[in-house]
C-alpha cells in the first residue's frame, strides 16, 4: 500500500487554488475543518437513513477538537465515514475535487443537498495557511477497509500508507509553524470555535490536552453510564444532640448519610446544533427570542422586536432580525447581520445579500442556497442573491406596516427609536420607501404621531374649517379667488399649490413660533434628527402634492391681521432705514407685518431653500468636504417686525433717539436667537448689551 508521488492538479482548477489564498483571516482553518468533519457525519447519517450503513444505538457522532499548546499541535477529530485509499488520492492528492459534490452526484436522488456543508474543494488545504505539517489518519466506514496515514509539510509533495487508526473517521493533526502557535491555546480556539462553529449541526467539543483535568461532585441518583467514577465521598448523617423531657440528652439523626460521587467533568459541546432559527415561529417564546440575542450578540439592553425570516420557496432562507433601540445619530449606529450557510458562519454584513440599511439591525441569516466562492468569504453578486435581498426588504417592510395597522399602540412606543432605521431604508431603497409610505408617523405639537395620509387629511380639514364662509362661487360652483391687494402680487410666477407641512426641528429654540402657529390653532410636525432633511427632500421628490416647511421659513397669513402693504408702507420704509443703518447691514431684507399676538417684536425667517442648502454645507463641512461659506445664504434672511408690538412702534415714532439703534440689536438678536444659536461674538455682545439696558430701566 505504500505510495509516493506529486499531488496532481487539474489545469482547470488552477484559478481556484490560487484564490484559495485570498481567505482574509488565517483563523477560518478551524472553520473549513470543522465543517468538513461536520459533512463526514453528516454524509454517513444519511447512508444510515438509507440502509447503506448500520449504526449502533449507543453511537454518539461527534467533532473533537484537541490543542496541544506545548507541541504546538491541533487535532480535529470526526468519527464520520472516513475515507479509503482511493478517496484520499481522489479529494486530496487532486487539489479542488470536492468530496461533497461527489457524494451527491453519487446520491442525488437521495440526499438533501442542503444539509451537505461542504461544496468547496479547498477547504482542507486551509491548514497549510498555518501549519508545517499535516497528517490524516482515516478510516473508511466500509466493510474491509483500511485505514490509511497521509502527510505533507506544505509543498506539493506527500506521503500515503496504511495507517493505525481504529474506528471509521477522520483525524486530521496540524503541526503549527511558529507565527500560528496562538491557535493552539484553547482560550483563542474556543474564541474562534464560537465565532465560526456556534451552530454548526453536529456537536463539536473542545479539550486541551496539557490542562488539568477538571472534576465534579454530583449526587448519586445524578450518576449515569457516561460519567467517569473518580471517588466515592460518603458523607455522614447529621445529627445533634436534644434534650429530653427527664432534663437528660439524646443525640438524634437530623439528616441520613450520603453518597456522593467525585466524576471527571461532562465535556459540554461548544455549540448550540439546534439553533433558533430552524424553529418554526410558533414553536418559539418571547424569552427564548430575547435569550438567543443576549448570547449571539452580548446586548444586554432588550431588542425592541424582531422578525423571523422563514421561507422554502423559491429559495430556502431562515433567519432573525432584531430591532435593537437605536435611538441616536444614524451615522453611528453599528449593527451586526450574520450570515451562514447551512449553519456554518460565513460572515458579518454581507452588503450583496442584506440590504445596506438593515445593517443597522442585529441578527441571523441562514441561506443555504447561497452561491459562495471556493474561498467560503465572498458572494457572487447576481440575480439570485438579489432576489434573497428584496425578500428580506419586503418582510421587513410587511412587517412595519402591519404593526402600524394592526398593532398601533406599539408602532408608536417604538417609532422613537425605530425612526432614524426606517428614514435610512427610504433614503436607501426605493422599494422599501414605496412600501413605507403611508406608515412613516410624524410626531405633532401635541406629541401625537400622525401618518403621513393622516396628517394632509388633518391639514386639509384645517384649510376647509378657515375657508371664507362668504366665498364667492363661479356657475360651476368654484369658488373665485379674489384679487390680491398687494399690486406686486399681479407680477409674481404661478402660486406653488402643494400642500404645506409645517416643522420643527427645536421645539426649545423654536418656542417663539410654536407659540404663535397654538394661538391660531395650527400644527406642525417634530423632525429633529439630522437624517431628516434629507429624508424629506426625499419625500418631496416622490411627491408634488406636499412640501415640507420649517415653522420659521416664512411670517404665514394665519398669524397676520388683515392689512395691505400700502396701509404700512411708511413704517415699513422709516424702520427698513433705521434697522439697515443700526445693523450696518445693507442686504438685510425687512419687512412690517401686523402680527396678531401683540407681544411679539421681530422674528426672524429664513427661506426653506436657503435653509437646506446652508444645513448641506454644514455637513460637508463637519464631514471635512469643505464648499461654500454657509454665511452667504444669510441674504434670504428676513427680519419681520410687528406693528402692533409697542417697542416696535417706538423705534418708529423716535427714530433718531439716541438708544433706537442699541433696541434695533436687541431687537434683530432676540430674533435670531428664535431662529438659531448666536455665534461666540455676537452672543458676548447681546449680553453687555442687556447689561446696558437694565442700567436704563435702574436709572
Amino acid at each position: 500500500m505504500a505510495k509516493s508521488g506529486s499531488l496532481s492538479i487539474n489545469s482547470e482548477n488552477i484559478f481556484p487554488i490560487i484564490k484559495k489564498w485570498l481567505y482574509s483571516d488565517h483563523d477560518i482553518f478551524y472553520r473549513e475543518l470543522v465543517s468538513n468533519g461536520c459533512d463526514a457525519i453528516t454524509k454517513l447519517k444519511k447512508l444510515a437513513l438509507m440502509g447503506e450503513y448500520e449504526t449502533s444505538d449507543d453511537e454518539t457522532y461527534k467533532v473533537q477538537v484537541t490543542v496541544n499548546p506545548k507541541e504546538k499541535t491541533i487535532q480535529i477529530e470526526d468519527n464520520g465515514l472516513g475515507m479509503t485509499e482511493d478517496e484520499v488520492d481522489e479529494y486530496i492528492n487532486q487539489i479542488a475535487f470536492s468530496g461533497a459534490q461527489d457524494f451527491l452526484n453519487k446520491y442525488k436522488d437521495k440526499a438533501n443537498e442542503d444539509q451537505i456543508i461542504g461544496h468547496f474543494g479547498l477547504g482542507f488545504y486551509s491548514a497549510f495557511m498555518v501549519a508545517d505539517k499535516v497528517t490524516i489518519d482515516t478510516l473508511s466506514y466500509k466493510q474491509d477497509a483500511k485505514p490509511v496515514h497521509w502527510e505533507s509539510e506544505g509543498g506539493t509533495e506527500f506521503d500515503m500508507k496504511e495507517g493505525t487508526k481504529e474506528g471509521h473517521g477522520t483525524v486530521i493533526t496540524l503541526y503549527l509553524n511558529e507565527d500560528s502557535a496562538e491557535f493552539a491555546n484553547e482560550y483563542r480556539a474556543r474564541e474562534i470555535l464560537d465565532k465560526y462553529c456556534a451552530f454548526m449541526p453536529v456537536e463539536i467539543y473542545l479539550n486541551d490536552e496539557t490542562a488539568e483535568p477538571q472534576y465534579d461532585t454530583i449526587e448519586k441518583d445524578e450518576l449515569t453510564d457516561k460519567d467517569t467514577i473518580i471517588e466515592t465521598i460518603v458523607e455522614p448523617a447529621k445529627t445533634e444532640e436534644k434534650e429530653k423531657e427527664d432534663g437528660t440528652k439524646e443525640t438524634v439523626e437530623v439528616s441520613p448519610a450520603k453518597e456522593k460521587y467525585k466524576i471527571a467533568r461532562r465535556p459540554v459541546p461548544v455549540n448550540d446544533t439546534n439553533p433558533l432559527w430552524n424553529k418554526h415561529p410558533n414553536e418559539c417564546t418571547d424569552e427564548e427570542y430575547k435569550e438567543f440575542y443576549r448570547k449571539v450578540f452580548m446586548d444586554y439592553k432588550e431588542p425592541l422586536f424582531w422578525i423571523h425570516l422563514n421561507m422554502d420557496y423559491p429559495f430556502n432562507l431562515k433567519g432573525i432580525l432584531y430591532f435593537p433601540k437605536i435611538n441616536m445619530e444614524y451615522e453611528s449606529i453599528e449593527g451586526k447581520i450574520k450570515l451562514y450557510n447551512n449553519q456554518v458562519f460565513i460572515a458579518d454584513n454581507i452588503k450583496e445579500v442584506i440590504p445596506e440599511f438593515l445593517m443597522l439591525l442585529k441578527g441571523v441569516i441562514d441561506c443555504p442556497d447561497l452561491p459562495l466562492n471556493v474561498s467560503r468569504s465572498a458572494l457572487q453578486n447576481d440575480g439570485f442573491v438579489k432576489k434573497i435581498s428584496d425578500y428580506i426588504t419586503k418582510k421587513v417592510a410587511d412587517k412595519l406596516s402591519g404593526m402600524c395597522k394592526t398593532d398601533r399602540e406599539n408602532y408608536e412606543k417604538y417609532w422613537d427609536d425605530i425612526n432614524p432605521f426606517i428614514k435610512f431604508g427610504c433614503l436607501k431603497d426605493t422599494k422599501f420607501c414605496d412600501k413605507m409610505n403611508d406608515y412613516i408617523l410624524f410626531k405633532n405639537l401635541d406629541d401625537k404621531y400622525l401618518t403621513l395620509p393622516e396628517l394632509l387629511v388633518k391639514e386639509e380639514e384645517k384649510k376647509d374649517e378657515n375657508k371664507d364662509e362668504a366665498e364667492v362661487l363661479d356657475a360651476d360652483g368654484n369658488p373665485i379667488k379674489k384679487e390680491s391687494t398687494d399690486a406686486a402680487d399681479e407680477n409674481t410666477e404661478e402660486k406653488d399649490e402643494r400642500k404645506v407641512i409645517y416643522y420643527v426641528t427645536d421645539k426649545l429654540q423654536q418656542g417663539q413660533y410654536i407659540k404663535m402657529f397654538k394661538e391660531q390653532n395650527m400644527d406642525a410636525v417634530i423632525l429633529d434628527h439630522n437624517i431628516d432633511t434629507s429624508f424629506i427632500s426625499q419625500l418631496e421628490q416622490r411627491n408634488e402634492h406636499y412640501k415640507f416647511m420649517r415653522i420659521d421659513a416664512d411670517v404665514t397669513e394665519s398669524l397676520k391681521d388683515e392689512t395691505s402693504a400700502e396701509d404700512l408702507k411708511a413704517e415699513t420704509d422709516t424702520l427698513t432705514d433705521v434697522f439697515k443703518k443700526a445693523l450696518n447691514n445693507d442686504k438685510l431684507t425687512v419687512k412690517v407685518e401686523k402680527l396678531k399676538n401683540a407681544d411679539i417684536a421681530s422674528v426672524i425667517t429664513l427661506s426653506e431653500e436657503g435653509r437646506r442648502m446652508q444645513d448641506m454645507m454644514k455637513m460637508y463641512a463637519m464631514n471635512g468636504m469643505g464648499g461654500m461659506d454657509p454665511n452667504m445664504f444669510a441674504a434670504d434672511q428676513t427680519l419681520t417686525l410687528n406693528a402692533n408690538n409697542e417697542l416696535v412702534k417706538y423705534i418708529f415714532e423716535h427714530k433718531d433717539s439716541e438708544h433706537v439703534p442699541m433696541f434695533c440689536e436687541q431687537l434683530y438678536d432676540l430674533a435670531m436667537l428664535s431662529n438659531q444659536p448666536l455665534s461666540v461674538d455676537a452672543m458676548a455682545k447681546f449680553v453687555q448689551r442687556s447689561n446696558q439696558i437694565m442700567m436704563l430701566l435702574a436709572k
